[in-house]
């Protein structure tokens, strides 16, 4: 099976000049290690999350967040939707979470003086489940709380049309750092193409996640990713979607929330009524009145130049 190795996903930028790491055939099977978004430096509680000693912090912006590609997948052309299967992921021992001054939304706060007074690292340990793995394995959050580890790909995305943007902040209609929890095995990512071949980039794996990532920093971990790729020719949506074995998703990508919150709901009805027989009045009154259907928010993470993430969701029983 085809592999980029960990000691090759330290890109930091989705580079329409970078040459591909690897050429697959749609419908191929492939593994990617990924480095968790602190590029390894997070290992024990000792590891604070100083900016003066992480390496690449002294670059704007920082070399953080380092992903895996690209990867080309042959036949596949500007205007096609590439399609990726995600069918496994295996994460590390252990992830990480950091806080500390200037962090996230209350890194500043006199209320909450003990998370903006000194830097925390929290190590949660990972424990191998019926599989033998981590596939299916437990977060051990502290002696007292654990849960089912729940891994997904933060960082998914095609190269762009023209712009060269960061790993760490870069977002758009092609995907980016978008942390988004049904990015998870099982799930089908409907990315739209720009570049001959796509050129696949990913890495950033979470563990797990709350609802909006609201520190800025989830389960960070390491992992290997098993995946596959298809297209869907000369259809190419203007925004990401994901489909589950029961639902389906449009992800939107703004600020402020409500600007994310109504482009998904318009581009979900826009799915109804183009591929599920819906009419526009249906599809309007539907929105407003299935206790159903969902907003779920990804990330709301008040960080850099990220955006808000979320997604409207539909059950497939209503399709």
């Amino acid at each position: 099976m085809k592999r980029i190795t960990r000691d090759q996903a330290c890109k930091y930028a989705f580079d329409w000049r970078d040459q591909p790491l690897l050429h697959v055939e749609c419908g191929e099977t492939f593994e990617v290690e990924t480095l968790d978004a602190g590029s390894g430096f997070f290992k024990t509680a000792a590891d604070k999350a100083i900016p003066a000693k992480r390496p690449g912090f002294d670059r704007s912006p920082p070399l953080s967040n380092p992903i895996a590609g690209p990867i080309c997948v042959e036949g596949v052309q500007p205007g096609d939707t590439l399609v990726v299967t995600i069918e496994q992921i295996e994460v590390a021992d252990y992830s990480w979470t950091a806080i500390g001054p200037g962090r996230g939304p209350l890194g500043d706060s006199v209320q909450w003086n003990e998370l903006s007074g000194d830097y925390t690292t929290l190590i949660m340990r990972h424990v191998p489940g019926p599989s033998g793995t981590t596939c299916d394995g437990t977060l051990r959050f502290n002696n007292r709380l654990s849960w089912p580890i729940t891994p997904f790909i933060g960082t998914l995305g095609v190269q762009p049309d023209r712009i060269v943007p960061t790993s760490i902040d870069g977002q758009g209609p092609w995907g980016g750092n978008l942390d988004i929890r049904d990015t998870a095995p099982g799930n089908q990512i409907l990315l739209p193409v720009y570049h001959e071949g796509a050129r696949l980039y990913l890495g950033d794996v979470h563990a797990s996640q709350g609802d909006t990532e609201f520190t800025g920093t989830a389960a960070e971990t390491s992992a290997t990713v098993r995946l596959s790729v298809d297209r869907i020719a000369g259809q190419r949506r203007a925004y990401q979607r994901i489909i589950k074995p029961d639902s389906i998703i449009c992800v939107q990508i703004a600020r402020p929330m409500e600007a994310a919150v109504r482009a998904a709901t318009i581009q979900m009805m826009d799915w109804l009524v183009a591929d599920y027989g819906f009419s526009q009045s249906d599809a309007y009154c539907f929105v407003g009145t299935c206790p159903h259907f969902r907003i779920n928010v990804y990330q709301m993470c008040d960080i850099g130049g990220l955006n808000f993430v979320v997604g409207a969701e539909v059950p497939k029983r209503y399709l």
